[in-house]
């Protein structure tokens, strides 16, 4: 069989396989932040339950927990089942339990179909991941990593601008946005093929592409844990920004809509320069550069609430997040071995997605005892600490090639 990687004369974004890949992206923004501008209207709808306070703000980073726990059994289907019908398995299971909270009756049985939202989300990252491995090597992959996120963040402001409007003529119609992914299931169902299995790949591939780094578990380790932190750090947008705003004195729905939409297109317009960025200054570069970003970001949420001053931090922080996160996935596929691309991303997946769901869960208390400007200002710190640190591993790296 020959092999599905190839040498590449035309730009990546006209490949239909990037562009399906890409499509599958867009979802997983989506699937967790499209009802934020709808949370505190959630909350009044269903104010008879006396959990609605701590459901409602569960149910953005509910898929999150399923995703955490299926995602690396996912991984471990996607390297021996296969990975093409996983990922239309996955869009179709996203439609149907994304799109239910227009019927559901009440707050539990939502949360439930959240959590189903998140087994659909799982299938998708999971094999997406391993595909963008196993369809391209070396600066395509590069490329395609931060296109990747560009994807999430255009797509995130599409459907949560979608879903501010939506939220302000009822709680419930910005659930109906994720059947809008039924849309792409005839290209993915084309463009999508299945890679050859390593057996039949092995002499195929590049040495380097196929046997992976010697020490890819414990350096795999390593980043898992530091995803998962990034994660749980930026979530702090979707999860609280509504809640922040309205105890500032803002219209919640349309000042969501509008500080996420700007969170996304910075970060969808930052991540298209993650290549070169990442050429010029190293991987310890990216993240010093990405972290300083979003300190400065929170930095400013706790200082300022003049429209100005939250625009700018919403802009900073979806510039430095969209730096760090291709990072992950380039550095991930370049250390597995392709025999366990499925299981490495399946891993990454659930890092994303555990730091996600532990957001609110750390964060709310935080806020009830300290209030939100103490732990937007505690957040900077940590990330100026988190800065530093990937700057004196960029410096260390640049001595050590001079000797």
């Amino acid at each position: 069989m020959e092999s599905i990687v190839t040498t590449r004369e035309s730009p990546i974004w006209v490949d239909s396989r990037a562009i399906a890949l890409l499509m599958a992206a867009s979802l997983t923004t989506m699937a967790n932040a499209t009802i934020s501008p709808a949370l505190p209207g959630i909350e009044r709808l269903f104010a008879d339950d006396p959990n609605a306070a701590l459901l409602t703000r569960l149910l953005v980073p509910a898929p999150s927990l399923s995703v955490a726990l299926f995602a690396p059994l996912a991984g471990f289907a996607a390297d021996r089942i296969g990975r093409r019908a996983m990922l239309l398995v996955g869009v179709v299971l996203f439609v149907i339990a994304g799109s239910a909270g227009l019927v559901l009756p009440d707050l539990p049985s939502i949360f439930a179909s959240r959590l189903v939202l998140g087994v659909a989300v799982a299938l998708i990252m999971t094999a997406q991941t391993a595909l963008i491995g196993d369809y391209f090597t070396g600066d395509d992959r590069n490329a395609l990593t931060g296109l990747q996120i560009s994807a999430r963040n255009f797509g995130g402001l599409v459907f949560i601008s979608l879903a501010g409007w939506a939220a302000t003529l009822s709680p419930r119609l910005p659930f109906a946005i994720y059947g809008l992914a039924a849309i792409f299931l005839p290209l993915m169902w084309l463009a999508i093929v299945e890679p050859p299995r390593v057996a039949a790949a092995t002499g195929a591939m590049p040495a380097s592409d196929h046997d992976g780094h010697p020490s890819w578990r414990g350096l795999l380790a390593g980043l898992v844990l530091l995803q998962g932190a990034t994660n749980m750090i930026f979530f702090l947008m979707p999860t609280q920004i509504s809640f922040f705003l309205e105890a500032r004195g803002y219209e919640s729905a349309v000042m969501t809509g509008t500080v996420l939409g700007l969170l996304m297109i910075s970060g969808g317009c930052t991540a298209l320069l993650y290549r070169h960025v990442r050429r010029a200054s190293g991987a310890a570069g990216v993240f010093a550069i990405g972290y300083a970003a979003m300190a400065l970001g929170f930095l400013l949420l706790s200082r300022t609430a003049s429209l100005p001053g939250l625009f700018a931090a919403a802009l900073l922080i979806g510039a430095g997040y969209a730096l760090v996160s291709p990072s992950f996935v380039a550095m991930a596929l370049d250390l597995a071995p392709r025999r366990s691309r499925g299981m490495a991303g399946g891993i990454l997946t659930a890092s994303i997605f555990i730091g996600q769901f532990c957001s609110p869960l750390v964060s709310t208390p935080l806020i009830a005892a300290h209030g939100y400007g103490e732990l937007f200002r505690g957040t900077a710190w940590l990330l100026t600490i988190m800065a530093l640190a990937a700057l004196l591993a960029r410096f260390g790296a640049i001595v050590r090639s001079k000797r």
